[in-house]
């Protein structure tokens, strides 16, 4: 079988860093340094990963997999009638959760930022916005990892795998699209 490298370094390090900031964030407390601290950094991912979106490698560009409508809506049809085709890089709806995951983590950081801020410090509002997010985040995470598990099972092909070696298989008898 004929691998080809579609995950650059810094995309999957990026990857499992931002995993193990919102898990960490997720299993313990909230409010403490440490948390704040993880997602800053988780913050901080999501704005390097934007940058990399465009400079980086050809997989990581947005113009590689940016869910226009004009990818969007024909693979979501394709999809409903259970023939969406294999894609090396992300598929139009992994691109669409892709950007959701993006905005949810900085509007984390940002509202996480803003309760520390003496204009805001014990609003409840923003707490509850905080939370709200939070578990939005959370929610789009397992069906991110669902739909990832699906996939895998679908096109015969091991994508958290892909993520970790940054290899998956080269064109073969399976549509592909780039």
């Amino acid at each position: 079988m004929n691998r080809i490298k579609i995950w650059d370094p810094l995309v999957r390090i990026l990857h499992w860093s931002l995993v193990l900031c919102v898990l960490g964030n997720f299993l313990n407390e909230s409010g403490e340094d440490w948390h704040r601290l993880a997602g800053y950094i988780a913050s901080g991912i999501v704005l390097t990963r934007l940058i990399w979106g465009v400079v980086g490698s050809r997989h990581a560009r947005f113009s590689d997999w940016f869910p226009t409508p004009s990818r969007l809506f024909p693979y979501l049809k394709a999809l409903l009638r259970g023939q969406a085709p294999r894609h090396l890089g992300h598929n139009p709806a992994g691109a669409v959760m892709m950007l959701l995951l993006m905005v949810l983590v900085l509007s984390l950081g940002a509202t996480g930022y803003m309760m520390g801020m003496d204009a805001y410090w014990g609003e409840e509002w923003l707490e509850e916005l905080h939370e709200g997010i939070a578990n939005t985040l959370i929610a789009c995470v397992l069906l991110h990892v669902l739909a990832a598990v699906i996939e895998s099972v679908r096109h015969r092909e091991n994508l958290p795998l892909a993520m970790i070696t940054g290899y998956k298989r080269s064109q073969d008898h399976t549509t592909t699209k780039e």
